[in-house]
């Protein structure tokens, strides 16, 4: 039998309820089990967590960059493992590195770049997500409008070839630029399938559900509303219950009042999850930074274009939990879910993250009574500790 260990002395949320005075055990980088302190093995190695509280890593499935990294821009193993590790000082075990609308040469890169990450164990990296470039004109937010365009054989092509060779790969699109036959292409291959940045009405909405659709791209942002003649986009997020819906909660991007209304109309099975939607900033004191060739602007929590557009979010997992419990007034446990066993649902891995219960993947986040970050473990190995 390898070597176990013991993490004692903290209160530990496995996903679904709270345990006090056992210890987590963890073997091979899995979790053994949730012991009392008499079960501890003989031969575990001890780490004392004291005071403190242990809960499951974090799971963001769309992270455009960190530690003054964009993807676009560095699209590459070392890239990835920058942004992976810049997002660990958060609470973040598991993400999906984001391709914002580029070129097909860009694409490419990424993708390759992906393959590579996930041959070389970069803790954290799950797989792709790309985001673009076949999405709408009318909803493009900060997306590049020359770079928008539909979707051709060979794009569907690649990222079908790309799923092979990932643990997760999700695409958002949009239906005025893809056609119901290539989601259901894109759906039988395991993709996952999220629309977003689409002025769609509730049946197109419907449509593209039926034919193999999931996700909804950061619910409320760059999509139809809810209207009262035509339900709009947001309207199917709400309403269709085979739909998970990212959500980012720093207060600029979606308000505390709608963010509740909607949390109280989301039909089920479907969950609203967090994203953070991150842009390079994260993790550093920049001010500003380029995509396409534009500039973006950081003031007061916000990133922008020039002409005040959002261009991403300055915001990480922990705070956006810290938002959803203190602003929206959930409890913390439903705001914990949301970082991490919802989004680990909404990609088919719930087997693996998003619970602290024998088998899963020993990613967890150690947090003061603050909601500080204390520590991060990824596979049973820290990858973040904190000053005590």
């Amino acid at each position: 039998m390898s070597a176990q260990t013991a993490i004692t002395g903290a209160r530990i949320f496995d996903g679904d309820l709270w345990h006090d005075d056992r210890v987590l055990l963890i073997e091979d980088g899995k979790v053994a089990g949730i012991v009392d302190n008499d079960e501890i093995p003989a031969t575990a190695v001890r780490t004392s967590m004291d005071g403190c509280r242990i809960v499951p890593g974090f799971v963001d499935l769309q992270v455009n960059g960190g530690g003054g990294v964009l993807l676009n821009e560095q699209p590459d193993v070392d890239g990835i493992r920058t942004v992976c590790a810049a997002h660990a000082r958060f609470g973040t075990t598991a993400l999906l590195p984001t391709l914002i609308t580029d070129t097909r040469e860009i694409a490419i890169r990424t993708i390759a770049a992906g393959v590579a990450a996930r041959e070389a164990n970069v803790p954290g990296f799950l797989g792709l997500h790309l985001e673009g470039p076949h999405l709408s004109i009318a909803r493009k937010g900060a997306h590049d409008p020359k770079l928008i365009r539909p979707m051709e054989a060979d794009d569907l092509a690649r990222t079908i070839e790309a799923r092979g060779r990932l643990e997760a790969l999700l695409m958002t699109v949009a239906p005025e630029n893809v056609n119901n036959e290539q989601i259901a292409t894109l759906a039988d291959a395991g993709v996952t399938v999220s629309l977003g940045h689409s002025d769609s009405t509730y049946a197109t909405v419907n449509a593209a559900v039926a034919a193999g659709a999931r996700m909804m791209t950061h619910l409320f942002n760059a999509m139809s509303p809810l209207g009262h003649r035509e339900p709009g986009m947001v309207g199917g997020a709400l309403d269709l219950g085979h739909i998970n819906a990212g959500l980012i909660a720093d207060g600029f991007h979606v308000d505390a009042i709608s963010i509740g209304v909607a949390m109280r109309a989301k039909k089920g099975p479907g969950r609203i999850f967090l994203v953070t939607d991150a842009m390079s900033p994260i993790g550093t004191d920049m001010t500003s930074f380029t995509l396409n060739g534009r500039k973006i602007y950081r003031k007061d929590g916000r990133l922008t274009l020039a002409d005040g557009t959002l261009a991403g979010a300055d915001i990480d997992m922990i705070s956006c939990v810290r938002f959803m419990h203190e602003q929206v007034g959930l409890e913390l446990e439903e705001a914990l879910r949301m970082a991490s066993l919802y989004p680990a649902e909404a990609i088919g891995m719930t087997g693996r993250k998003g619970r602290l219960t024998h088998g899963h993947d020993a990613d967890f986040t150690v947090l003061d009574d603050s909601l500080d970050i204390r520590a991060t473990y990824i596979g049973g190995k820290a990858a973040f500790v904190g000053q005590s």
